[in-house]
């Protein structure tokens, strides 16, 4: 399977072999179960504190007022669950171990096959990208690419390439956060849109980082998750010619 290679100004400037990677079968349930697990060893222990639902100054009036006791009682009447302020039966457990894992082939394949996603247009869009129906996937530039310090310079690329219209998705749907992670430092959420894999953290990681839903990242440390945010494969992907030849060892 051959590739159309692009230069800083979108112009067609050769053709690259794609390494077999990029023809690796599809497996949906796989990559999901690689992003399933990524996501649970992220997570942060959560419990209740020991003495949660024993710490308040409420006291029983005891009889003659018609109210019910054990709702209101206090003293050990107030450890059980269905009083007043009381504390929970079964409160979630600090020692609980979230963490998942998954076989190393399985991990290996799930990623090939996420990468060889990224070249079906269908699932692309299915994603919800947007992109010029012309365009020949997945997209490789030279590369100089990897040289640019500019925001601008990266957006000067997208437009000449027709991929523009993804960024402009992402920042239009951009929106506050329902609930309480409002509170918590992520007000906002954003689309996913375009990633970028390169050979080596150089200027595009600088230079693509404010584009909205972007992502840059390596081809020695592309995973699952980057290629199919919350599950769903077909991220729509640029690569440059070094990391090409990088990811033919995943």
């Amino acid at each position: 399977m051959e590739a159309t290679v692009r230069d800083l100004d979108g112009a067609e400037a050769d053709s690259v072999e794609l390494p077999a990677v990029f023809e690796t079968q599809y497996r949906p349930d796989l990559i999901a179960r690689a992003v399933r697990v990524a996501q649970a060893n992220r997570k942060q222990d959560y419990g209740a504190d020991e003495f949660a639902g024993l710490r308040t100054p409420a006291e029983s009036f005891g009889s003659g007022r018609g109210m019910a006791h054990v709702p209101r009682q206090e003293g050990r009447g107030r450890r059980v669950p269905q009083t007043v302020k009381g504390r929970k039966a079964h409160p979630p457990k600090a020692e609980k171990d979230q963490s998942e894992s998954i076989n190393t082939k399985a991990k290996k394949l799930a990623v090939r096959s996420a990468i060889a996603a990224t070249t079906d247009a269908e699932l692309v869009a299915e994603r919800g990208h947007e992109f010029d129906g012309d365009l020949e996937l997945p997209v490789v530039v030279d590369d100089e690419f990897e040289d640019l310090q500019k925001t601008r310079e990266v957006v000067d690329f997208l437009e000449a390439t027709g991929l523009a219209d993804d960024i402009e998705r992402a920042d239009e749907g951009r929106s506050v956060r329902s609930g309480q992670g409002k509170a918590r430092g992520r007000k906002y959420k954003t689309p996913t849109s375009i990633l970028f894999v390169t050979s080596s953290e150089t200027g595009p990681s600088r230079a693509a980082r404010n584009l909205a839903g972007a992502d840059v990242t390596t081809a020695a440390e592309v995973n699952a998750e980057d290629l199919a945010p919350g599950a769903q494969p077909g991220r729509l992907t640029v690569w440059t010619e070094s990391a090409l030849e990088e990811v033919a060892d995943r």
